[in-house]
């Protein structure tokens, strides 16, 4: 298990390599100044004509707040919990003691910085640890501690007088298997005798040898591969089967297709653990059915607040004039630390053009970045060596910087239909008026089809949106009071 830990620490996403490398974003706005690209078409060719919405990858997004997570987010949404079985005893518990975990895990847990179950492990895990073993199909939300919770149930399972592969968990990107891996192995630093294999991209297989390890952690392709094509382990030995980001597995044509194999291929008696931060009505019917009789744990829905957010609409002309307007607001009150959201990698392009000659420390973010970009880009803006990031909904959900005091919606957010996106409205400006702060949520409208959208995200939310005028000097002056 040491040397495991070690290699888990060695091929670890690490923040400071990420620094190190040289960002392909910032490299292209160099050339835009350096080439005088102040105009729309030089600076946007650079970078590429890509004028369709940024969508962001939520195994991405998962893999994101993993690594930059600092600790537990307490959530303060409810649970709901369902039982296929009532007579399956269902309680919760307060202490990591109260779990009878073996003395070597239980060292290793509070070794991690963890010295009371979070609200998803304190209700999941007596399910997760029971005897006989139970389904689960869980949601919660990024950083409150499913992967530790899934994690220790995979270590508690395991039987080390076995050589062979006892637990298959399977992750959508060679990122997130690392990070899994990363925890099971700090987790069980103290279990010597549990070994564990990444099956991601890389690691080869002496197709001669059958694989000995406990825990196989990878990519549903690498593990299927092993599996079904070069018998290197038997599926029907496998004990317990977790998907993990199961939304994004279940949701991905390939990933689906490879997990429905693996799973027909598993004893009937393989304790099935499904875990995700979101599941939508197609995803969650589908785990129901080929997850028999489980114990369901989902979030109550509900909003974020937006009372101490204060929201603004500013009618404009036209881009010039949008950023004429945050010109204006720069100029009358003191901004910590701002988030401009555009539709498209070609406005956030642009926009970040146009700001860096004017004075601006500008830090850019969209999706022709890699994981490893992005979080260097992240990390700079945290530690406060740029204070405006323009991104596009890459960054719209779950990542959270307390410095941000103003979010402008350079572009409102539509669906596919161009209709008001409110869900991802909502996402946009939480990203200010965050622990309990005041923020400032500002929206630039250019034309009637804009102001329909502004119109229904405020029926919907039944928040006044006012009206602002960045002409006047005073009224900008209000809003920063």
């Amino acid at each position: 298990m040491a040397d495991w830990a070690k290699k888990a620490e060695d091929q670890e996403v690490s923040k400071l390599l990420f620094q190190v490398d040289q960002l392909n974003i910032e490299s292209d706005i160099a050339f835009a100044l350096e080439n005088k690209c102040s105009n729309y078409e030089l600076a946007v060719n650079k970078i590429g004509n890509e004028n369709e919405p940024d969508v962001p990858d939520p195994a991405e997004t998962s893999l994101l707040i993993k690594i930059l997570g600092k600790g537990l987010v307490n959530t303060k949404l409810s649970l709901d919990i369902q039982q296929k079985n009532p007579n399956s005893p269902l309680h919760s518990v307060k202490t990591f003691e109260a779990l009878h975990l073996k003395a070597e895990l239980l060292k290793g847990i509070y070794a991690m910085g963890f010295n009371t179950p979070s609200k998803i492990q304190e209700t999941a895990l007596p399910t997760l640890l029971a005897d006989p073993p139970q389904n689960m199909i869980a949601q919660s939300q990024s950083g409150t501690g499913k992967t530790a919770a899934f994690v220790l149930a995979m270590l508690s399972r395991v039987n080390v007088n076995l050589s062979h592969p006892q637990v298959l968990c399977l992750s959508p990107t060679y990122e997130l298997a690392i990070q899994t891996g990363e925890v099971a192995a700090r987790m069980g630093q103290f279990c010597p005798d549990i070994k564990l294999r990444f099956a991601v991209r890389g690691e080869e297989v002496d197709r001669a040898k059958k694989i000995k390890e406990h825990i196989l952690i990878g990519t549903p392709g690498k593990l299927l591969d092993w599996g079904l094509k070069f018998r290197l382990y038997d599926l029907k030995k496998i004990t317990v089967f977790v998907l993990d980001e199961a939304d994004v597995m279940i949701a991905t044509q390939g990933h689906h297709d490879q997990c429905i194999r693996i799973h027909k291929m598993l004893n009937p008696k393989c304790q099935m653990l499904f875990f995700s931060a979101t599941y939508d009505k197609e995803v969650m019917d589908f785990a129901r059915l080929i997850v028999a009789d489980p114990t369901i744990i989902r979030l109550l829905r509900e909003e974020e607040s937006l009372d101490n957010i204060k929201q603004f609409y500013v009618k404009c002309k036209n881009e010039e004039g949008k950023y004429n307007a945050i010109q204006n607001i720069y100029g009358c009150i003191s901004i910590g630390q701002a988030i401009i959201f555009c539709h498209t990698r070609r406005t956030a392009a642009w926009l970040a053009a146009k700001m860096t000659p004017d004075g601006h420390s500008v830090a850019v973010l969209s999706g022709d970045l890699t994981v490893e970009q992005r979080l260097a880009v992240l990390d700079r803006f945290r530690s406060g060596l740029e204070k405006v990031l323009i991104t596009t909904n890459v960054l719209s959900r779950g990542i959270d910087i307390e410095q941000v005091t103003v979010v402008v919606n350079f572009d409102l957010p539509v669906d596919v239909r161009g209709n008001a996106d409110c869900e991802t409205y909502l996402h946009r400006i939480g990203r200010t008026g965050r622990f309990g702060k005041s923020g400032i949520a500002i929206n630039l409208i250019t034309d009637e089809k804009s102001m329909t959208v502004c119109s229904d995200i405020e029926k919907h939310f039944k928040k006044k949106i006012e009206v602002l005028n960045t002409d006047s000097a005073d009224d900008i002056e209000k809003i920063g009071t």
